[in-house]
């Protein structure tokens, strides 16, 4: 892209003097909603006893948080592009503190639920910025490939510290503290950025705000997350169930239409139907399905079945966060300017099936070092070198003034993957372990044999679920290799902009993004 183009976008070619510090606070903002999504889940049976939470109603504690985090990603992307990504991020930390603080103070079952749907809110908003922020500070190639190695790594592993982190709290202090344990991070995360962070001038999206645009998507999205929810704990069949399911089909389909015909829409279409964006889009969503049911049923297994620890349970995870941090910043970053972008997704999600195969093998006495070691470090390093370049390239070419939706594009397809994973792997692991159990239970005489087809029966579960997860990334990886025909950074063959047109031949596509 030529430097008269660059201007006339709005965004300077001269690199931020402060950008890696400024990755700094955006990658610790990033850590601590990655780590919310997890460490609340190790403290829940805790927390629901001391607050006299019901065992129907404790579902509202993750729920809360997904509805309101996945059902507003579009608008906050949208605030973002309209208010400044630098304010929308400052202003999601400090809310997301507040949040954690009431939730940490929770005294009754009323206020934790309204302090989980608080913090999705401001989630909504501080994470489309971040990753907006990152993608227009970091605008030369290589570079760019090191700050989203860094992101990507924290994305992916995140999740399996706040597993050590919520069984250390849970286990030597108390409940509260996988909520209180989020103000220092954003405090900090909030200092830095307000002090160190400039966002590039230009780029703002100053058109109206599409009022039909939000409530539509945000009552589709919310519809949608809260049907696989139910679905999860009252199955598929249930008349709500199917009622949100048809909710969301007629709100989103109308969301569309509404979009396609508005001056200014609050996700322009060019956004998602350009063929490397969709691709991804489609690719994450699935890839995290299969993931976040991974999470699920390793960690029960390991406590349940093997008898671990909450703390014993995190440390188990470590290969897994190591392979993804290897597979990100070593493997995705030093290969992203070298080769096309889906020779690194197709392979990475084909690496972290191989991973999951390992994990079809468990069985009750299963040796950790012979089968769970090698499938989570398999599984960390597919999925740490697909991710990587999957959220740079998701970004890239995107003009200014939807770099902030484009951002929430990529948290929806996560979030909205990670509902549909839980709900529908946890159906196919509670389906096969009823059959395994009623096809055994006959033959089992004593207590503790019996005790042993229970057992057996949950492991059956979790390895049928697992074998559909392993599809799931199989067909993710042909998406990537078929959809995302975007070339290599610097290449000539570049995403093209929303409506910019292409990358000029052999000069480096300015990523005029925002994530």
């Amino acid at each position: 892209m030529s430097q008269t183009a660059v201007k006339a976008s709005g965004v300077s070619d001269a690199p931020d003097a402060g950008r890696w510090k400024a990755l700094v606070f955006i990658a610790l903002a990033q850590l601590m909603v990655v780590l919310d999504a997890t460490i609340v889940n190790i403290a829940l049976p805790s927390a629901q006893q001391d607050l006299g939470i019901s065992d129907g109603n404790r579902q509202w504690v993750v729920t809360a948080y997904a509805l309101a985090f996945g059902g507003l990603l579009l608008f906050g992307g949208r605030i973002a592009d309209l208010w400044g990504r630098k304010r929308t991020f400052v202003t999601g930390l400090t809310g997301f503190a507040v949040a954690s603080a009431l939730g940490g103070a929770a005294t009754n079952e009323a206020m934790m639920f309204g302090s989980r749907a608080l913090q999705g809110v401001f989630g909504a908003l501080l994470a489309p910025a971040a990753l907006s922020l990152l993608a227009v500070m970091f605008t030369d190639a290589k570079e760019r490939a090191k700050a989203f190695g860094i992101y990507g790594a924290i994305a992916g592993g995140g999740g399996a510290v706040g597993l050590i982190l919520g069984g250390f709290l849970t286990e030597y202090l108390n409940w509260r503290w996988t909520f209180f344990v989020n103000i220092p991070f954003a405090i900090v995360a909030a200092i830095g950025a307000y002090f160190v962070i400039r966002e590039p001038k230009g780029g703002r999206n100053r058109s109206p705000l599409d009022i039909p645009g939000v409530i539509l998507s945000t009552l589709g999205l919310v519809a949608l997350v809260y049907g696989f929810t139910r679905a999860e704990s009252n199955g598929w069949s249930d008349a709500l169930t199917v009622g949100m399911f048809v909710a969301s089909a007629v709100l989103l389909l109308a969301f569309v239409v509404v979009e396609s015909r508005v001056k200014a829409p609050l996700l322009p279409l060019r956004v998602i139907t350009e063929r490397n964006r969709g691709g991804i889009y489609l690719s994450l969503g699935l890839a995290v399905i299969a993931m976040f049911g991974l999470f699920l049923f390793l960690t029960y297994y390991l406590q349940i079945v093997k008898g671990y620890t909450p703390v014993k349970t995190g440390f188990a995870f470590l290969p897994m966060i190591a392979g993804m941090i290897t597979g990100s910043t070593q493997i995705g970053t030093r290969l992203m300017t070298r080769v096309a972008p889906r020779l690194l997704m197709g392979p990475g999600f084909l690496v972290a099936a191989v991973g999951m195969l390992f994990l079809t093998q468990l069985e009750v006495d299963t040796s950790y070092a012979a089968v769970l070691l090698p499938g989570m470090l398999l599984l960390g390093l597919g999925m740490g070198t697909a991710f990587m370049p999957a959220m740079s390239l998701a970004t890239m070419g995107v003009e200014p003034r939807d770099a902030g939706v484009a951002s929430a594009m990529v948290n929806t397809s996560q979030q909205v993957g990670g509902a549909i994973g839980t709900a529908l792997l946890n159906t196919i692991a509670a389906s096969a372990t009823t059959s395994y159990i009623a096809d055994h239970i006959g033959g089992a005489s004593s207590r503790s044999q019996q005790q042993l087809v229970q057992l057996q029966g949950q492991v059956q579960g979790y390895t049928s679920a697992i074998w559909f997860a392993v599809g799931i990334l199989v067909v993710a990886a042909a998406i990537a290799l078929t959809f995302v025909n975007a070339g290599r950074p610097g290449s000539g063959k570049a995403v093209s902009g929303s409506g910019a047109g292409e990358a000029a031949e052999d000069e480096l596509p300015v990523p005029v993004i925002a994530h």
